[in-house]
């Protein structure tokens, strides 16, 4: 039976993976392009001339329609309703249709302003809310999917390895999106005896051939050359994800004829009380909330941080905030391991937590300007990211039935987008009061981010003491023996 197979499992979620890799390129390929961005309009023919402001309400607008017109949690309920197949292929179909948008507002000018935004900036915040409301319901069905096939298995592995190549996917975004956009063939890595490295080797020809694509029609350099590529991963993420869909339909089939059992209890609206009235979900949430506010936003800014404080060269500052998702490639199957096999969930959020704190303080401090204390911060924020999203995910599961699974994912997810929208609006204003003669001050906005990491101390310690006061089980480990 494919339930019981190591094969078929490990495969399932290499398919899903795969998707949620390509989405993750997606959510950061205009990340270290903020240069380009703000660029005065039509320099070097790429620069669109964005300000600070333009750029953070852009990146904060991925989670504008999960935030306020609660599609999130709506995607949610219809996943714990309706099922994984129908969920992932109408995520999946959003995310592909916001890229498309996404691509024409930034290959085309557009005329006037609505909100005080020029136009360009609005349709393309249009079409990254599309993508947003799909790539989060995306992810919480994927969350469900490695649930349903690795409970009393390997699950906090799995979790991480998802979560392993959803990073391969935000590093080759921060490092390959720029020279994608001016046309700059990357060299391949010499030695190409580890998996990571022939992974990545296969984004380098990706990306390369993309650019002989280009060169052979002609088309120009800029900001919607790697939109169009992401857009065009994500494709193969949705046809990747209906080649799952076969595999979890057998699944289920198989399940369903060999047990004489009552079938399971399904969703109902009277249980969401087991999820609100949960006080250690709640703060599972907050920290969800208060260290990816942290973590993401970060990123969306940390390209030009490296130009601005630290004097790195822009051809290659992406290069650094690539770190981090290289690091937790490794990291957080590593810490996942250790929670299936020894426990120690809580503890494990605890430390990342203080980690993250830690760096943005280092970050925020205006005379530390060294290039090797800048790559530094950023592995040790690498070692936090795999610390606590390896505890955190495979958590929720102690916490709440499966039949609510996919719902109480979406209410974190929800909340999480809440910070993912508003906190770049903030740093954008922030950054563009704090700029003077294009130079910005970045003192102010990694204080607002080492803020978020003190919240997340207080609210793990929490969640331990919960854990010990309830027995959850998140000090526990996952692997039934």
């Amino acid at each position: 039976m494919l339930s019981e197979s190591k094969a078929a499992r490990w495969t399932a979620l290499i398919i899903v993976s795969f998707t949620m890799m390509f989405a993750y390129f997606f959510t950061d390929v205009m990340s270290p392009l903020e240069p380009m961005l703000t660029a005065a309009k039509g320099a070097d023919g790429v620069g669109l001339g964005w300000s600070a402001d333009d750029y953070g309400f852009f990146s904060g607008s991925y989670g504008f329609f999960n935030v306020f017109l609660l599609m999130l949690f709506f995607g949610g309920i219809i996943l714990d309703k309706f099922g994984i197949r129908l969920t992932g292929i109408m995520a999946t179909g959003l995310m592909f249709g916001g890229a498309l948008i996404k691509w024409y507002a930034v290959g085309n000018d557009f005329e006037g302003e609505m909100f005080g935004y020029p136009m360009q900036v609005i349709i393309a915040c249009l079409g990254f809310a599309i993508y947003g409301v799909g790539c989060e319901i995306a992810g919480i069905t994927v969350s469900k999917v490695i649930v349903k096939w690795f409970t009393g298995h390997e699950l906090a592995l799995a979790m991480g390895i998802q979560v392993a190549l959803a990073r391969i996917g935000t590093a080759a975004a921060l490092s390959l999106s720029l020279p994608l956009a001016l046309g700059v063939h990357i060299p391949y890595f010499s030695s190409s005896s580890g998996i990571i490295n022939k992974i990545y080797n296969i984004w380098i020809f990706l990306v390369n051939t993309a650019i002989d694509i280009k060169d052979f029609f002609g088309i120009s350099d800029g900001v919607h050359v790697p939109v169009c590529f992401g857009a065009s991963l994500l494709c193969a993420g949705l046809i990747s994800y209906l080649v799952y869909c076969v595999m979890d339909k057998k699944f289920d089939k198989e399940k369903a004829s060999a047990t004489s059992a009552e079938p399971e209890e399904g969703f109902r609206f009277a249980d969401l009380k087991l999820i609100f009235a949960n006080k250690g979900f709640w703060l599972i949430t907050l920290l969800c909330l208060m260290f990816y506010a942290g973590v993401f936003p970060f990123l969306k800014f940390a390209t030009k941080l490296m130009v601005t404080k630290y004097g790195i060269d822009p051809e290659v500052a992406g290069l650094i905030p690539a770190m981090l998702p290289f690091g937790t490639i490794f990291l957080t199957p590593f810490f996942g391991s250790i929670y299936d096999r020894y426990g120690k969930g809580a503890t494990l959020m605890v430390i990342g937590s203080i980690i993250l704190t830690v760096v943005h303080c280092i970050f925020a401090i205006p005379g530390i300007t060294a290039v090797a204390v800048a790559i530094a911060a950023m592995i040790l924020l690498g070692i936090a990211f795999g610390l606590v999203p390896s505890a955190m995910w495979p958590s929720v599961p102690k916490i709440i039935p499966m039949q609510l699974l996919g719902t109480a994912y979406a209410v974190i997810f929800y909340i999480q987008n809440i910070g993912l929208s508003m906190v770049p609006i903030l740093i954008g204003k922030v950054n563009q009061a704090n700029t003077t003669n294009d130079v910005t001050d970045y003192t102010t906005s990694m204080a607002i981010f080492a803020v978020c990491g003190i919240i997340s101390i207080v609210i793990a310690i929490m969640l331990k003491m919960e854990d010990k006061k309830k027995g959850y089980g998140l000090e526990q480990a996952n692997i039934k023996k």
